[in-house]
């Protein structure tokens, strides 16, 4: 039982890492190479899509989505979409794709000539599954060695949960102290009283016997 216990304690909270990392934005410092669209018909990885009310009406299988390719400094490719969150999940009310897009475009850029960008974003790259982070802002900067700041955002959600967590491991603690132990205190005495009734009767039964 302990280790099927911490099995899934090591489950849930590798669980809640995984969440947190896809869904806090993060940063790359890139050199746009192409913007475009594309039609997109979504499958089983249609949870790693912008929602129904941001794009589409949900009665279609597709839709149209703008997609930002870039490049790194160390040469590696990073693809882009390019999507409205609108008022769903993650709450990060995007409703400026468009602005986006074009801002993207503008940004463009050749090896020979680079413009360096930097790139908001939340979400993970999954080429098996054509899944794509979501881009939420972008803006020039001096060089791909250029601050990218401190990630304020991120270490107040972070500080909060861990507060909340915190909060109510503490109040489960009071609860189960003055609730569910004095409850378990019961059934172990009550249990304990009829294990010995139970003894004391089959040692009067068995004298019983022994006389007759």
């Amino acid at each position: 039982m302990r280790y099927a216990k911490w099995t899934v304690i090591v489950l849930f909270w590798l669980f809640v890492a995984a969440f947190l990392h896809y869904t806090l934005p993060q940063k790359d410092i890139v050199r746009v190479t192409d913007t475009y669209e594309k039609r997109v018909d979504l499958g089983a990885n249609r949870y790693f899509w912008a929602s129904a009310g941001a794009g589409f009406d949900g009665t279609q299988p597709g839709r149209d989505v703008f997609f930002i390719q870039t490049r790194k400094a160390d040469g590696d490719v990073m693809v882009y979409r390019n999507e409205d969150t609108d008022w769903g999940w993650p709450p990060y009310f995007k409703f400026d794709t468009s602005n986006l897009q074009a801002e993207a475009a503008d940004l463009r850029s050749t090896a020979a000539e680079p413009r360096w960008a930097l790139v908001k974003h939340y979400g993970w790259r999954i080429e098996e599954f054509s899944v794509f982070p979501n881009a939420m802002k972008i803006r020039e900067v001096d060089g791909p060695d250029a601050s990218k700041g401190l990630p304020i955002g991120n270490i107040i959600i972070l500080t909060l949960l861990v507060a909340a967590a915190w909060a109510i491991r503490v109040r489960w603690r009071r609860f189960r102290h003055r609730r569910i132990d004095p409850v378990l205190d019961g059934v172990e005495d009550s249990w304990d009283d009829a294990s010995a009734s139970m003894s004391g009767l089959r040692g009067r039964v068995s004298r019983w016997f022994r006389r007759g």
